[in-house]
């Protein structure tokens, strides 16, 4: 059998194989599309397997996640290395044969959908259809900013491309669309997708609800359109990927035409064959038109790894030695170029970074969280060049536009520029901003905290891919006013905190809004929902009120009589003065109460049960907690008698002071809701 055969059957039968002894997996696509994925790899590719995280490699996205066979095959026959957290390269592979063999079972590299940061290779984490496709937009827009920044006259640093295979079901998701649509506007010629166009999904043909011409919806808008008919022409899959490079001022759809299961005698497009193991009789059938020995399992004949070694393995070894050598001479010449691209890969910060953010005086009229955040971010952004980010059409309203004068737009003829311009596409911005942090830049993405619904998807896969993205939401509550329920965030903030690994930040004034981006900044591995407030908010004068370095520790003692507390009064954001004033007026009437701002409930959590129970004494029951969202929640902190003071409609629409006093949030309901929590507690002791 010539040896491009060979190898695309090896890949073919890994995946079917690891699928039927998982009894479970999609064996349609790792058929269908392994000559595409086999020539990619070996003819075009420029992936180092000795080193997965090379800084200027091509990417490859499997958008197309239930495919997930096809990349562990391809991860296992190129001999790539597993890399560790802190970036060496741990010398054995990081797809093994047993891992292979025990395909979506308790831990293996080989989980039912691609993982970054679990298995090496794995560009990003997909599964959910769209999202690889919309993050291989912010990873061709990383590649291009990358370029603008840092190459020089005789150094290309930063060249890579971005390939993405997606199939039917990415192309209908809505997310795919806005991506398409921004990626052409800013002419990503570095962006490629292969579209495996089998016309079948879990429900049966794609005529049953997908009849479009997706071609020319493409051509539409603005990317070049090419066409393979037969997904095992590997010369034609060649030519057409090839056309990448040719293309100047486009991004590239490859469409090809190719069949669930593809090399089954039965040839059926079937949902079972998409979405099922193939079962031993159809395996011994499939495998004997293959030429396979019937009985053979994980068989990888001899001559393959080696024929990968020499095509993909070789050539990108080369392509890696030359930019190594290359960034030798680069770094004495522009060593301080040099060594931003060693601080981003290693996520390390600049030092100094934070000399210049601002202190903001005490102030009874205040600063609205989204106009403190401002003047911090773009402080940050001038100490940390790599810093980029953007709102989904809303930076005047979220303020999350850098002012300073080398910032600039990044559009397609100034992709220097520091300002990404998302249009109204939440969704897909939520994806590009973590492409561009899998790029290793410090990325953000605002919009209105009530629109974190459309970003969900994208929200919590940069948390399943520990990426330090900002996700910045201003218009935080009720505050809103006039603008009504469709614009007051109700459930929002509970369930931004319900996603793993997510970091919540609500702050409560503007130096607690400093003390929030210092966290941020120094975060690697995880993101974070930065939630400021349209209306100003009062600065606290620190002291007599605590420090608002207390943000660290989620929690902390803002506002203390200094003798145990009869009553705790606590809260996020906006509501934290409210409490304040109430703590004031209790005060006056000798009532020892407690003011707790509670800006993050998760890093709270992470400090010590003794450091949590000296800011919340397990023995005042009195409690009342006080936020203008949903309640849910808060009884973890209030206590099961505790008072909570939230939403329990979805607002209305009313200037803001109408509104606080309408739903209770006031001083004089906290200070009503404190006395009656003193009043129940000493009952309980009576």
């Amino acid at each position: 059998m010539e040896i491009d055969q060979l190898c695309v059957n090896t890949i073919r039968t890994l995946a079917i194989d690891a699928i039927q002894q998982a009894n479970s997996g999609h064996p349609g696509t790792p058929m269908g599309m392994a000559p595409t994925v086999y020539c990619l790899w070996q003819r075009i590719l420029r992936f180092d397997p000795e080193d997965p995280i090379w800084p200027n490699r091509d990417r490859f996205v499997l958008s197309a996640g239930h495919a997930s066979t096809l990349l562990y095959a391809m991860l296992h026959l190129t001999g790539t290395k597993s890399v560790g957290s802190d970036y060496e390269v741990a010398g054995h592979a990081t797809v093994s044969l047993d891992d292979l063999k025990s395909f979506r079972q308790f831990g293996s590299r080989c989980a039912g959908h691609p993982e970054y940061h679990w298995t090496s290779g794995v560009e990003a984490t997909t599964g959910p259809l769209g999202q690889g496709v919309a993050t291989s937009v912010g990873m061709a827009i990383a590649g291009k900013w990358l370029a603008s920044h840092f190459n020089r006259p005789g150094f290309e640093m930063f060249d890579f491309n971005t390939y993405a295979l997606c199939g039917d079901g990415c192309m209908m998701e809505g997310i795919s669309s806005e991506a398409a649509s921004l990626a052409a506007h800013l002419k990503l010629d570095n962006l490629c997708w292969i579209y495996d166009s089998n016309r079948v999904t879990i429900e049966g043909h794609t005529e049953i609800a997908f009849t479009e011409d997706t071609a020319a919806r493409f051509v539409a808008y603005g990317w070049n359109v090419l066409h393979v008919e037969d997904a095992n022409d590997l010369d034609h899959i060649e030519r057409a990927l090839r056309g990448l490079q040719a293309t100047k001022g486009r991004p590239t759809l490859i469409v090809v035409d190719s069949h669930i299961g593809y090399g089954s005698p039965n040839r059926q497009d079937t949902p079972a064959a998409h979405g099922e193991p193939l079962g031993d009789a159809e395996i011994k059938l499939v495998k004997r038109a293959y030429g396979w020995p019937e009985d053979a399992k994980f068989l990888v004949p001899d001559g393959v790894m080696a024929h990968f070694h020499a095509g993909i393995g070789r050539r990108s070894a080369e392509l890696h030695r030359a930019w190594s050598a290359s960034f030798q001479q680069y770094a004495q010449q522009y060593p301080e170029l040099a060594a931003e691209i060693g601080q981003m890969q290693r996520r390390d910060l600049p030092e100094g970074w934070a000399k210049n953010l601002p202190v903001f005086p005490p102030d009874a009229k205040g600063v609205a969280g989204r106009d403190a955040s401002a003047k911090i971010l773009n402080a940050i952004a001038q100490s940390v060049p790599w810093v980029v980010g953007g709102a989904a059409d809303l930076s005047p309203s979220t303020k999350t536009r850098l002012t300073f004068e080398s910032a600039g737009d990044f559009q397609a003829a100034t992709p220097s520029g520091r300002n990404l311009h998302f249009g109204v596409r939440e969704h897909a911005m939520g994806s590009i901003v973590n492409g561009l942090s899998l790029s290793k830049l410090r990325s953000f993405g605002a919009g209105f905290l009530i629109f974190s619904d459309y970003a969900r998807g994208a929200i919590r896969l940069s948390s399943l891919m520990e990426l330090p993205v900002v996700h910045i939401f201003t218009h935080d509550s009720i505050g809103v006013g006039e603008d009504g329920p469709t614009h007051q965030p109700i459930e929002q903030l509970i369930s931004l905190r319900a996603i793993p690994h997510l970091i919540v930040l609500r702050p409560a004034d503007a130096n607690e809004t400093v003390e929030a981006w210092k966290v941020i900044m120094g975060l690697k591995h995880q993101p974070v929902a930065l939630i400021l407030t349209r209306q100003p908010l009062p600065t606290l004068a620190r002291p007599p009120y605590a420090s608002a370095e207390g943000v660290a520790k989620g929690g902390y003692t803002l506002a203390d009589s200094g003798a145990p507390p009869e009553v705790l009064l606590l809260a996020t954001g906006s509501e934290v003065y409210l409490c304040v004033a109430a703590y004031e007026q209790l005060q006056s009437e000798g009532i020892a109460a407690r003011v707790v701002s509670m800006p993050s409930w998760e890093l709270f959590e992470h400090q010590s049960q003794e450091y949590r129970d000296s800011v919340l004494p397990p023995s005042v029951t009195a409690r009342v907690a006080v936020e203008q969202a949903s309640a849910l929640g808060w009884s973890r902190y209030a206590g099961m008698y505790g008072a909570i003071l939230g939403m329990n409609t979805f607002g209305a629409s009313a200037p803001l002071k109408v509104l606080q006093k309408q739903f209770g949030f006031t001083k004089e309901g906290i200070v009503d809701a404190a006395k009656a929590q003193l009043a129940r507690a000493k009952r309980a002791i009576a």
